[in-house]
């Protein structure tokens, strides 16, 4: 297992982050040692904090994993955001209006999900191929059509708003999702409750690792990435590896996307913005892992951890964008300094 991401002077850097956290927190009239407490009693203080931790780790490791096997093909994205979101709206889509009972239902909709990410990241992939649009800029544009089709959805009657009772106001928000849909937890260790969704994170981590480590596939993705010239010169079908790895990429945002929509993450309904930037998030995770998936783990956990805690804030009057700060600032240490 190599986590080369997460060696050599990241110590000193994370306690260069740790102490300039401080000082801004400071700045604002705060006390870091009340906002540090807080994070921790969010996080990782008890089983309900280590929960909230784990499920919010789970969708943000699934998308840093994708991002990873798009970076060793070289293309870089950065629609996750879109895609998490498109994988949310086709989610429910699915689990809402397919007439199906039992467990089949559940994966009826994981699958859907990720169709519906794995067909927005293919979208980009037919513009760069036919138009030569660049990926960057398509996939970044697309972020805000997933944001506006979501937003439609939940506020037409006749698609996915919540249905009307008498005398009911109808919110922009889909139904709830029948319960074969929702992905069940299990565990008390004593209270720390874990979800499916993060065993289906991690299991798809080690599949994709063994995949780029062990397969042709995973051998033609990285000479692809180092070198297209060299990779085309063995008979390698360049565009054809880099779309299909910018699909697949999609395709473990969208199931991110169900993470969300179908665990106790949030509600179990369709709401606009209810990605809250994981997209983001397990882009930047996939940035400091280097590509790694291996190292997307501890990484990811890292930032589960924040965004638990950091829900926590508030108790102390502390602003919750700071945690979006010290995320920032955290990726810029571990960044700046690699090679």
């Amino acid at each position: 297992m190599n986590v080369t991401g997460l060696r050599g002077g990241s110590v000193p850097a994370l306690a260069g982050v740790l102490l300039l956290s401080a000082l801004i927190v400071q700045a604002t009239g705060h006390s870091p040692d009340s906002a540090l407490e807080a994070v921790f009693r969010g996080a990782l203080a008890d089983g309900p904090a280590l929960t909230s931790t784990l499920l919010a780790t789970a969708p943000l490791l699934l998308v840093a994993v994708g991002s990873c096997l798009a970076a060793r093909a070289g293309v870089f994205t950065i629609g996750q955001e879109g895609q998490v979101l498109i994988g949310c709206f086709t989610g429910a889509w699915f689990a809402l209006r397919l007439a199906i009972d039992g467990p089949l239902l559940l994966v009826v909709t994981l699958l859907g999900a990720a169709a519906g990410g794995a067909l927005w990241a293919g979208l980009s992939a037919l513009m760069h191929r036919w138009r030569g649009v660049n990926i960057v800029v398509s996939t970044l544009l697309m972020v805000f059509v997933a944001q506006q089709v979501v937003a439609f959805s939940v506020g037409q009657a006749w698609f996915l708003q919540q249905s009307k009772g008498d005398k009911a106001v109808v919110a922009p928000q889909s139904n709830q999702l029948p319960l074969p849909a929702r992905l069940p937890s299990f565990g008390e260790y004593p209270s720390l409750v874990v979800n499916l969704g993060l065993v289906l994170a991690l299991a798809l981590t080690v599949v994709s690792a063994v995949v780029l480590a062990r397969t042709r596939w995973g051998f033609r993705l990285t000479l692809t990435g180092l070198s297209p010239a060299a990779a085309r010169h063995s008979g390698v079908r360049v565009t054809r590896v880099t779309s299909l790895a910018l699909v697949v990429s999609g395709a473990f945002s969208g199931l991110a996307g169900a993470l969300m929509l179908a665990s106790p993450i949030g509600t179990y309904r369709l709401q606009p913005g209810m990605s809250a930037g994981v997209g983001w998030d397990g882009l930047l995770v996939a940035l400091v892992a280097r590509g790694n998936p291996w190292t997307c783990v501890p990484v990811a956990l890292g930032f589960g951890a924040l965004r638990a805690g950091g829900s926590f804030l508030s108790a102390t009057g502390v602003p919750f964008f700071l945690v979006d700060v010290i995320k920032a600032l955290v990726v810029l240490a571990l960044v700046v300094r690699q090679p």
